[in-house]
Formats: structure tokens, sequence, C-alpha cells
């Protein structure tokens, strides 16, 4: 299992609607709006690295008013 956090920035006044309709997306365990240089922060859960990058890029990044994410993998030292 690969889990990561997603920092999203939204375009202005669309973060609680960002992570409204990021928080459905199944693989999604959670997304909250914040505040600082990121809008939202999801955490999400997926089998690959492959699967995680497609869960970002074909999944997250299409929801409407995402201008920008950074993907953080999540790593055990």
């Amino acid at each position: 299992m690969v889990q990561a956090y997603i920092l999203i920035q939204t375009e202005v006044g669309k973060a609680a609607t960002v992570a409204g309709s990021i928080a459905q997306i199944a693989g999604v365990v959670q997304a909250e709006d914040v505040t600082g240089p990121y809008d939202v922060i999801a955490r999400v859960e997926a089998n690959s690295v492959d699967e995680l990058g497609k869960l970002v890029i074909a999944k997250i990044q299409d929801v409407s008013g995402i201008t920008r994410t950074l993907t953080c993998t999540v790593v055990h030292v």
C-alpha cells in the first residue's frame, strides 16, 4: 500500500468545493481545506506507485478549480 499527501492549490474561493469533490474520489482517505500556501490537503492510498499516479493525474487533477498539485509520498524510514 502506497500512501501520500496531495497538496493542492485552487482558484480563489474554490477550496471548500474542491475539498468536498476530492473527498468523494475512491482512494482519498481524507481531504481538508486549509490555510497557508496550499488550499487543500488530501491523504490518499493506492496499491502501487503507478495507481497513485493514475489517481492523481486522472481523477484528482481533473477536479474543477484546481490550479496545481504537489504529491508527497509517505515513507517509513
